[in-house]
């Protein structure tokens, strides 16, 4: 299996038209579990190792190490608890949004969130966020 460099990039990084569809996967993943994970205010060791977990195991993208991975969701989380939020959100699932893999970013979200084995209210509502966005929010022209 394939290794990537163990830098970490973001979307916005990737020339448009020449995205690397594994990134724009493993932005969405990590992008849906800091959102979940943040959601309850506290994140909990076990959400990022739900996350983590669950990506290696079901195989979604086996071009990024699992240490990429971790990096980027820690990446994301810092975005998230910075406040740039909103726009990390939209243009990290834009890619998927409206496709097939948007049932998989969702999946990945409901693991995180049950990880603690509560999903609790902000969470809820976190992932009713994520059922929209990934379902009406258009793709970059």
């Amino acid at each position: 299996m394939a290794k990537r460099p163990t830098h970490s990039i973001t979307i916005a990084e990737l020339p448009a038209g020449r995205r690397d569809p594994d990134e724009d996967m493993l932005q969405a993943l990590v992008t849906a579990g800091a959102l979940v994970a943040l959601a309850d205010g506290e994140l909990a060791p076990v959400e990022r190792g739900e996350l983590l977990s669950f990506i290696d195991r079901q195989g979604f993208i086996p071009t990024i190490s699992q240490q990429d991975a971790a990096a980027a969701f820690d990446n994301r989380v810092r975005q998230l608890e910075d406040r740039y939020g909103a726009n990390v959100i939209l243009e990290t699932l834009r890619p998927l949004a409206g496709l097939s893999l948007a049932s998989v970013v969702m999946r990945t979200a409901e693991r995180v969130a049950a990880a603690d084995r509560k999903i609790h209210r902000g969470e809820q509502r976190a992932l009713q966020v994520l059922r929209l966005v990934l379902k009406t929010l258009p793709a970059r022209c």
